[in-house]
This record gives C-alpha cells, structure tokens and sequence, in this order.
C-alpha cells in the first residue's frame, strides 16, 4: 500500500500536528500520506497526496533544526534557474514546511552505463549554474573557512578513528593527520570561492521529465572552494566509477567552468590536484560523520558505504605524494582496524 501511514497516529504527535496544519493548508478534501524520505538530520519528509497531486511536507523540530536557511535558500536557487523545491506554505515556529514534489526517481538508482553520461551532463550543466547565478551575499551563505574545514576533519579523527575502530594514536600518528589536515585545508583555501550546495550527490539529485535534475537536501550551502560539490558527484559515497573516467568528466567540467568565467586561468594539472584533495578532506569527513550517525544518533545504514568512501581515500592518497604519510597511515593502521572491526555491528570493509 502506497500511502499507509495513519492520519491520527497517537504515538507520532508531531506528524499529527504535521497532518493538522497541512490540511488547513490545503482545505478540505481525501488526503493521503505516506514517508517519503529521512535524511542524516533530525529532518523528516512526508508525501502528502490530494487526488493526482502530491506534496512534500518537511517536519523540521525547532531546536533542532531552522528553515529558514532552507526557505531563502530554495528561493534564490528558483531564481537562479535551478530545479528545486518550490516552497508553497510555511510555518517557521512549527518546523513544518509544504514543499513541491520532484518525484520519486534518485539519480543512485537511475545511474547506470547506459544513462550516466546523459545524467551527469545534466548536473554538471546544474552546476555551472549553481556556481554561476546564485547571488552568494544575498542567500546569506556562511563561509567554507579554515575553521569549518578544521572541524569536519576532526570529525574523522573523533568518530571513525577513536569511537568507531577504538584507535588510540600515537603523538608521532596526531602530528602526521595535523599536517595531512593542514595540506587538505591549504589546497581548498587556495581555490575560487562559489556557492557550494555540500551535498550534491546521487541521493540529492533527482531524474525529473525536464529541467533535469530536480535538487534537493540544500540547506547547509556555503560559499566555498570550487571542486568541492564536483567531487561529492564524481566521487560520490553511494557509486563509484574508474578513476580515468571520473578525471575525464572532472576536467570537462574544468573546461566548462573556464568557459563560464568561474575559473580565470586554464590549468588542468592544478585543478585535478584540487579535486583530489578536495575530494580526502570530504571522504575523511563523511568517515566521521557516518561512524557518528552510527555510534551517537543509531542511525547504522551508512555503515555498508564506508568501504567505498574509504577507498576513495586510499586511492587517491596513493596517488599524491603530498599524501604519502597519510596514505601509509591508513594503509598500515587503519586498514588493519577496518578488518578487525568488520561484522554484524559495522559493514565497514
């Protein structure tokens, strides 16, 4: 059954309140709900359906969560020409927005040999906009600085290498990821600034008839280092493609991004060293963040994707010398780790 949660449900009283103000939005008439998504935040999602239409309804607790990033920010990217969300109605104190519906169909489950050149096209034409048109100052973006950048690398150090896998690091082993976290850090503060949606992967993206893709999941934009929403793409946690073909499409899109004025000189070689480092500041961050998923909130379906986010790490630092303690880091102690901790209660490797 499509549409199989209870209207009343007792034990749920803030889907009740949810239900409430969405039919005073809509009026009277046969509703209809059912889940449609829940994201790494405390954020919910409903679809609501009235006859052949249907809505989004976000369920956002104030204390937890704000909207109102998520209310001017989907505005402004409408404005720029970006497929999202159209917000119908609003109720900041309550935490519940009345959302467009994009559709059901994810670009993870759209993705395949046959489609993915023609997908990836279309965020990558997406992108050019997001990075192009989006007035940074006005969406009140907050900046992708050294402290941010700092904080979410601390998060790998935190939650995958102390809570997850129990590691204790040696002085020697603390100063080698300071100095790897530094170069990470330098590489992305070195980069043009634009607006980064931050999460702009498979499962953010939908297939939607035309205006290809529809975008969702933007409330943490920031204004930030260029590659960034690039290699959460191309390099994204749910799907992997060989390294030559994901370098070919990275530097199409260095080649669109020049033509389009968001890069001011042409230099392939700097703008792949970009996106790989870019790209281990994101990997060791999303590390942390899906071990912290698991251990403080019991969230535990990340786990079965740390395998290929951690072998975007090993890959790449394999391949920049700059990485080479890391990369031996990982290699020898982490790795052994991963192995020891696979089972039941992790998915990891």
């Amino acid at each position: 059954m499509e549409y199989g949660i209870p209207l009343d449900d007792p034990a749920d009283p803030r889907l009740a309140a949810l239900i409430g103000w969405v039919r005073g939005v809509l009026g009277p008439g046969e509703l209809t709900v059912a889940r449609a998504s829940e994201d790494a935040s405390f954020r919910r999602y409903f679809r609501f359906a009235r006859g052949a239409r249907t809505y989004i309804a976000m369920d956002a607790p104030p204390g937890r969560e704000d909207c109102r990033a998520f209310v001017r920010i989907a505005r402004g990217f409408r404005a720029a020409g970006l497929n999202v969300p159209e917000v119908l109605h609003e109720n900041l104190e309550q935490g519940f927005l009345l959302l467009g519906d994009l559709g059901t169909e994810l670009y993870r489950d759209a993705l395949d040999e046959s489609r993915v050149e023609r997908l990836y096209g279309d965020a990558l034409g997406a992108l050019v906009v997001l990075q192009t048109c989006t007035d940074v100052a006005r969406l009140e973006l907050p900046p992708y600085d050294e402290v941010l950048l700092g904080r979410e690398l601390e998060w790998f150090r935190r939650w995958f290498l102390g809570t997850h896998l129990g590691l204790e690091l040696t002085a020697a082993e603390r100063t080698l990821l300071d100095e790897a976290f530094a170069t990470l850090i330098g590489a992305a503060l070195e980069q043009p600034r634009v607006c980064v949606h931050r999460d702009y992967h498979s499962r953010n993206l939908l297939v939607t008839p035309t205006h290809n893709p529809g975008i969702v999941d933007f409330q943490d934009a920031v204004s930030g280092p260029v590659t960034y929403d690039l290699v959460s793409l191309l390099r994204d946690a749910y799907i992997a493609w060989p390294r030559p073909l994901v370098e070919e499409w990275a530097l199409g899109y260095h080649d669109l991004a020049c033509q389009s004025g968001i890069l001011r000189e042409e230099d392939e070689a700097r703008f792949l060293r970009w996106f790989d480092l870019m790209g281990v500041q994101r990997h060791l961050k999303v590390a942390g963040i899906f071990a912290r998923l698991y251990h403080r909130d019991g969230k535990d379906r990340y786990l079965a994707d740390l395998p290929r986010v951690f072998g975007y790490l090993l890959e790449v630092s394999a391949h920049r010398p700059e990485l080479g303690r890391l990369h031996e880091f990982l290699d020898a102690r982490v790795v052994p780790a991963m192995d020891r901790k696979a089972g039941p209660d992790s998915g990891a490797r």
